[in-house]
């Protein structure tokens, strides 16, 4: 089973940008997508072969996330069931026989850290506090933009980006509390030295120097690590700021 994450940066704009050739090619059995910036009937196409499941924010042109997948969940949700946290459509769980699938698309503490208090403060034990009770049931996979270069190898200039969004200390040990919950980041887990990035700056021609940071990931529960036989960056796939991410999980 081959499950691929993007941050799309606005679905109707991928859209125009290859979407269509990279389910073609990369032929993912489910694409959970962040940042889809629309409402379903926003969206009219079809994507043969493929369900789609939305989670939309109230703010139009904002936030939300979507799964396509070929394969028919058992049941879907919404939210995380925290009416605080819930009105930009940062999570869509579907769950499959032998594990659940979450889809999220993590606040960002903005270039000012605005929101850093309430993302590692308020967010980050709520949405830990869900994946436990998830996993209290089966296994769990989330992926999506977490909105932190985790160490130092995750971003090209580390040091002159420590008290920037995305790199603060408090984002970085947010994440330390979630994988304390019992996940591995499936990238980092089998390529410890790997030094490929998932979102790149639009200015100063960032993408084209690869001066980048890896915020996507795909996690697993531990007990799921065995079933992973690849783990991938598509960092050569165009049409957003982030590229798609993803594992190919195998039957035991």
């Amino acid at each position: 089973m081959k499950l691929v994450s993007w941050n799309v940066n606005g679905i109707r704009s991928v859209l125009g940008k290859g979407f269509r050739e990279y389910l073609a090619t990369a032929n993912p059995d489910v694409i959970c997508l962040q940042e889809v910036k629309a409402r379903p009937e926003q969206v009219p196409d079809t994507f043969e072969g493929y369900e789609i499941h939305w989670n939309p924010a109230e703010r139009p042109g904002y936030s939300g996330t979507a799964v396509l997948t070929r394969v028919s969940p058992l049941s879907v949700s919404k939210g995380i069931g925290i009416d605080e946290h819930d009105t930009e459509g940062r999570v869509i769980t579907l769950e499959f026989e032998d594990f659940f699938l979450l889809n999220v698309y993590t606040p960002n503490s903005k270039r000012d850290l605005a929101r850093l208090d309430y993302r590692t403060r308020s967010w980050t034990p709520a949405f830990a506090d869900f994946l436990d009770h998830l996993q209290r049931t089966k296994p769990v996979v989330f992926c999506g933009d977490m909105n932190v270069a985790h160490r130092e190898i995750d971003l090209a200039r580390p040091k002159d980006n420590l008290r920037n969004a995305g790199f603060t200390i408090e984002e970085r040990e947010a994440f330390d509390h979630i994988l304390s919950r019992g996940f591995v980041d499936t990238y980092r887990h089998l390529q410890p030295d790997g030094r490929s990035y998932t979102w790149w700056s639009y200015q100063n021609g960032a993408r084209e120097r690869n001066i980048g940071w890896r915020i996507d990931y795909l996690c697993v529960s531990r007990t799921l690590l065995p079933r992973i036989a690849e783990a991938f960056i598509h960092d050569h796939v165009m049409g957003s700021d982030h590229c798609p991410v993803g594992v190919v999980l195998k039957k035991i």
